[in-house]
């Protein structure tokens, strides 16, 4: 692997929390993919992991709660063809599905009036182009 996949800030996923599994993915590919197991499954158990912390793992749980299987949230990939592109791309996919669900909410939006003045020119230009519009009709033209 290439080294620990970072979450968020200091916080990484734990290679010793990652299960593996591998099989043999579909497609084409000749010979060599009825041989080879390149499909990729990568399982985290978020329920019981003690390298996030306990904010950042209720927030992930509240979230990926219709992903999660008994508290573990699995992803697959087997775009590629080697196991190991394949072992990237499933690492680096849970890395960020992670920081996506453990990230803050966002803040609240303030609501704010629009300006009469622009509301005023906005109906002006809207008046001005129905007049043009309306000029272009052949009804005076005998």
């Amino acid at each position: 692997m290439s080294g620990p996949y970072v979450i968020r800030g200091s916080v990484s996923l734990p290679e010793a929390e990652l299960l593996w599994r591998f099989s043999r993915s579909s497609g084409p590919g000749g010979q060599h993919v009825n041989t080879s197991d390149t499909q990729v499954e990568l399982r985290f158990d978020l329920a019981r992991t003690e390298a996030l912390p306990d904010v950042w793992k209720q927030r992930a749980l509240a979230t990926l709660a219709g992903r999660l299987v008994d508290g573990v949230v699995t992803v697959r990939a087997s775009e590629h063809r080697s196991q190991w592109r394949n072992r990237e791309t499933a690492a680096v996919r849970l890395a960020s599905l992670l920081a996506e669900a453990t990230a803050p909410p966002p803040k609240p939006r303030r609501a704010t009036r629009i300006p009469r003045g622009i509301n005023e020119r906005r109906l002006r230009e809207k008046k001005q182009r129905s007049d043009t519009k309306r000029g272009r009709t052949g009804r005076d033209w005998g």
